[in-house]
């Protein structure tokens, strides 16, 4: 969701009923970049370069509706970092006026993102060609930065661990499992121990796989054709090219091993779901087989290839 609103930015527009702010003057910035608060709230602090800032967005171009943050996810704001844009007449710009609960119509002509992109070697697709005005319509939920966005995560993580640690209990419990606990919280249950040694980082590993959710509900497999990749899948240990449980999991192994890995959310995608078949702070369980272990880097991708 971030990288949709992130890449719909320059390409897209919000709308809020004009009749509510005919009273307020709109501002004029460079680039043809127009602002007017809607409903200004009390408050001084204002987003600074590198904040995470939470928002509602309605994008529109002239009046066709693109997307709706509050329908799109599920009634919850989007988050977007401030960041330095060279490119005049960037909507963030207009940003940095608003405080926490303020409301506001930001605008541009459809010419002057045609001349942004131009500059910049873009090209607007034909749907833009004979419109007229981008309008973001935006509510500003909150500002967070850098140090409070990472005090929130570790506290969120901590909460979300001993959540993860009931549930697995409970689990383990249910179905009479007794698996290995790693200083991490990855459980693991080493089915075949295979030969050799274990992997260590910068070396490529090959395996198959298969990923459920911990009410037994496959979200993706390597070994089973519906999932549309039936091939090993490579990938170098402890380059974060995969979920950190997995990361920690699979070094764990050897050549011809074979493991259940159980992977708190907090070592999985946390709050941040790949597909709908993983909600977030899903527990993940994944059913390993290590094909291979040798030099080399497998290609930047992330675990699992979710369909």
């Amino acid at each position: 969701m971030i990288k949709r609103y992130a890449t719909l930015a320059l390409l897209s527009a919000t709308f809020f009923n004009l009749y509510s702010c005919k009273n307020n003057s709109a501002k004029k910035l460079e680039g043809g970049l127009e602002y007017t608060i809607v409903k200004d709230e009390a408050g001084t602090r204002t987003p600074k370069l590198g904040d995470m800032v939470e928002m509602h967005i309605k994008l529109k171009v002239d009046d066709s509706l693109l997307a709706d943050s509050r329908k799109e996810n599920s009634g919850k704001p989007v988050q977007l970092m401030i960041q330095d844009s060279q490119i005049k007449g960037d909507w963030t710009h207009a940003l940095k006026f608003l405080s926490v609960g303020d409301s506001a119509v930001i605008s541009m002509t459809v010419d002057s993102l045609k001349a942004a992109m131009k500059k910049n070697g873009g090209v607007l697709p034909p749907f833009f060609e004979k419109r007229k005005k981008l309008i973001y319509e935006v509510k500003l939920v909150s500002i967070k930065s850098e140090d409070e966005m990472h005090k929130e995560q570790e506290t969120s993580a901590a909460k979300q661990k001993v959540e993860d640690e009931k549930m697995l209990q409970g689990y383990f419990a249910q179905n009479k499992l007794s698996p290995i606990k790693t200083a991490s919280g990855l459980y693991y249950i080493m089915e075949k121990e295979g030969t050799g040694n274990t992997p260590t980082p910068g070396q490529q590993v090959t395996v198959n796989y298969t990923g459920r959710t911990l009410d037994g509900t496959a979200f993706d497999s390597n070994q089973d054709e519906k999932f549309n990749h039936k091939q090993p899948f490579p990938f170098t240990i402890g380059r974060g090219q995969v979920i950190t449980g997995w990361d920690e999991g699979v070094a764990l192994m050897k050549k011809g091993g074979k493991a259940k890995l159980f992977i708190p959310s907090t070592l999985a995608y946390g709050q941040n779901s790949p597909s709908p078949q993983i909600a977030p702070n899903s527990i993940l369980v994944f059913d390993v087989e290590v094909l291979k272990i040798e030099e080399g880097k497998a290609p930047q991708q992330q675990m699992p290839p979710v369909q």
